[in-house]
């Protein structure tokens, strides 16, 4: 059976490489923020291109984060991707414009400006997989396409007693210092990097999510 994936459209940028790539990986894709339809699919889509706080300040005005949360509590797959990682993070160092903005909070910690002598990383970068990953299973060697200035630099757990509430597997890249690249955990995951623009390697880190939905 044909898995569905809704890639959310919220205004960020040209979208039609997910479309396009996601469909190549056999996904029935539909590019759509109607909220019947986000929660109906298989598995939610979340791209991301420039400011972090432009970024929140669209996913709020089609409700974005909401529809991710119930998405999630329901057990329900969602990819975010670039930018669209970010966001899933408390906040962001990103100047903005129009006032800051918070992240929607999945995970601990704040996105800041990469630490090296040429920002942004533009490219293409190796990918050190976490052990066990599912996303890059297959592709655990291949360079991927990179176009960012901010990045997870770190790594936190919420502490509950001598226990982790979270325990994702974190993939890392390096740009100036180490930064997170691919995140899993349970039906959340997301990529630093574009999958949809890293040509085969790409197509079959999609593959191997379009496979879990």
């Amino acid at each position: 059976m044909t898995a569905s994936v809704v890639v959310l459209d919220y205004g960020s940028g040209n979208v039609r490489s997910a479309v396009r790539m996601l469909e190549r990986v056999g996904a029935s894709v539909e590019l759509s923020a109607d909220h019947r339809v986000v929660q109906s699919a298989d598995g939610l889509f979340v791209p991301g291109v420039g400011n972090f706080h432009a970024c929140m300040r669209g996913l709020r005005a089609v409700d974005g984060p909401r529809l991710i949360d119930v998405r999630l509590a329901g057990g329900r797959p969602v990819m975010g991707v670039c930018v669209g990682m970010q966001v899933l993070f408390d906040g962001s160092a990103e100047p903005s414009v129009g006032g800051p903005e918070r992240g929607m909070g999945e995970w601990p910690g704040v996105v800041e400006r990469l630490a090296a002598p040429v920002v942004p990383h533009m490219g293409w970068s190796t990918v050190k997989a976490a052990q066990g990953s599912r996303l890059l299973a297959g592709v655990e060697s291949e360079r991927f396409y990179f176009v960012h200035s901010y990045a997870a630099l770190g790594w936190m757990l919420e502490p509950e007693g001598s226990m982790a509430v979270m325990t994702p597997r974190v993939s890392w890249a390096e740009h100036g210092s180490p930064f997170v690249a691919a995140v899993e955990n349970g039906p959340l995951v997301a990529t630093q990097f574009h999958p949809e623009k890293s040509g085969d390697a790409g197509a079959h880190l999609l593959e191997n999510w379009v496979a879990t939905l």
